[in-house]
């Protein structure tokens, strides 16, 4: 795959082995700037290890990885991503400032800069409200908007959400796909991995299929799901079920 100025990601032939066996066989897919990019496969397909690998938390077998344009394990390219996990476990104690602060200074954001981006971010994820209780106490959703306003606290060029919906009710998934959408807007990048293929179809500019660590569809929505099947549901169970992988 040939590198694109207009790439934010690029994943080039990449390879990671577990145990001997292939996490991921081969993977190459480009993420345009701009875009909002939806990473689907089942359970085991390898989606964690790439994002793991994107951000330099593992290291591949062969190929490579690139960040806008830097490898991942250069701090300058850690810079430019922000991060969603699908399960953050924060200390139950803390309250929603104490939190971004905290993620603030440990992604090196001057402190007078922290304490103006919080009060934007409460209002942006709606935790205004809360800002000085205890986190123990809160709900899925609300932890997640925690998550997505500690990814956003250094200003990132580009997201990377793991399962951003996973668990939330239908009020929560819409707050966020309105956040989502917001960003894009605002000119960000996002990538990130679903199992709610309703919110993929809605969202999504660019998708790629990943089976038993290989690349089996990757492009434009519209273009992958092509002039017959219109529905990425079933185009998806039909796609997973009729390949040889």
């Amino acid at each position: 795959m040939a590198p694109s100025h207009s790439s934010v990601i690029e994943i080039n032939n990449l390879t990671v082995d577990y145990a001997h066996k292939h996490a991921l066989d081969g993977l190459s897919l480009s993420v345009t700037r701009g875009e909002i990019f939806g990473f689907l496969g089942p359970n085991g397909a390898g989606k964690s290890t790439a994002i793991k690998t994107i951000l330099g938390l593992i290291f591949p077998v062969s190929g490579s990885v690139t960040l806008h344009g830097l490898s991942p394990d250069n701090p300058e390219s850690r810079r430019t991503v922000g991060f969603l996990p699908e399960e953050a476990n924060y200390y139950r104690f803390l309250t929603v400032v104490e939190i971004l602060t905290f993620y603030g200074t440990i992604c090196g954001v001057a402190k007078d800069a922290v304490k103006r981006r919080i009060p934007r971010l409460l209002e942006l994820v709606g935790l205004s409200e809360v800002k000085n209780k205890q986190v123990g106490t809160f709900s899925k959703g609300m932890t997640q908007k925690i998550s997505l306003a500690q990814a956003l606290i250094h200003e990132p060029e580009t997201l990377i959400l793991d399962e951003p919906t996973s668990g939330l009710d239908p009020l929560s998934r819409m707050e966020l796909r309105h956040i989502l959408k917001g960003l894009k807007n605002e000119g960000k990048t996002i990538f990130f991995s679903s199992h709610e293929l309703s919110e993929v179809e809605l969202l999504c500019d660019s998708i790629a299929i990943l089976k038993s660590g290989r690349l089996i569809k990757s492009g434009p929505i519209q273009e992958v799901l092509g002039s017959g099947e219109r529905n990425l549901e079933r185009f998806f169970v039909q796609t997973i079920k009729g390949d040889g992988l």
